[in-house]
């Protein structure tokens, strides 16, 4: 199934998509609650919410090739970089029994990519929710609620090096696009390209609420724009939309 979109850019500052787009639903994650995407040359990444699990699908087919059990919480975000999986724990887990390594709240779990074991956490900043991650060059860019910014973080300190302030409410998925940040914005059904030097939103993508999947994980990869629908809203309770558990690609017209 395939939606047009509509995407709306500044004046004056040409889209970096174009005028409209067709949004293709690709596969369905393994365990049906993908909330987290980090796009690597080796294979897609998923963060699964409920069983927290990440994921490495091939990016041709959906196989997976490989399967990784962590102790993440609520699973909303995912990155990969430095040999490291970086896993977002939003908090106490949804849909599952309690472990008790999970979150109280937002902490970034950083896991060893082979065999699960956690090998730091490290708590949200501001003391809130977290969902985007991306790993950029020895540093994490991460969703900080209570500040309502991008903070970007050094991989191993955790010390915060820079924040970009955000507009709109529960941020959720990134992508790198050169001296920008696309950024989800879940409730308002917007991704919004953001200016690092100074926030300024640059670029805008409107989904359609009636018709397009709903968005919560995102990266890109090779110009392309990935996205998943978790099949879970606020609450928390599950859609069971047409779209919940897929993954769906954004498509130049």
């Amino acid at each position: 199934m395939t939606r047009r979109m509509a995407v709306a850019a500044l004046a004056g500052v040409p889209a970096a998509f174009g005028a409209n787009y067709r949004v293709e639903k690709l596969w369905k994650s393994p365990d049906g609650n993908p909330n987290a995407l980090e796009a690597t040359p080796e294979g897609l990444w998923v963060g699964e919410q409920v069983t927290d699990r990440a994921y490495l699908l091939d990016w041709k087919t959906g196989k997976v090739l490989h399967k990784v059990d962590t102790e993440s919480s609520n699973t909303s975000g995912i990155a990969y970089g430095g040999g490291f999986i970086w896993m977002g724990a939003n908090g106490k887990a949804t849909f599952r029994k309690p472990k008790p390594t999970d979150a109280k709240s937002g902490e970034v779990i950083k896991v060893d990519p082979k065999t699960g074991h956690t090998v730091a956490r490290y708590p949200n900043p501001d003391g809130g929710g977290l969902h985007g991650l991306l790993y950029d060059k020895g540093t994490i860019w991460m969703t900080c609620f209570k500040w309502q910014v991008l903070a970007q973080v050094d991989a191993n300190t955790f010390e915060i090096k820079r924040k970009v302030p955000v507009a709109l409410g529960r941020a959720h998925g990134l992508a790198l696009d050169g001296d920008a940040i696309w950024c989800v914005f879940s409730n308002d059904f917007v991704i919004q390209k953001i200016a690092l030097a100074d926030g300024k939103v640059v670029d805008e993508i409107k989904l359609n609420k009636e018709t397009d999947p709903d968005p919560h994980g995102m990266d890109m990869y090779k110009g392309e724009m990935y996205y998943c629908d978790a099949g879970i809203a606020p609450g928390p309770k599950f859609t069971e939309l047409p779209s919940s558990g897929y993954i769906s690609k954004i498509i130049r017209l």
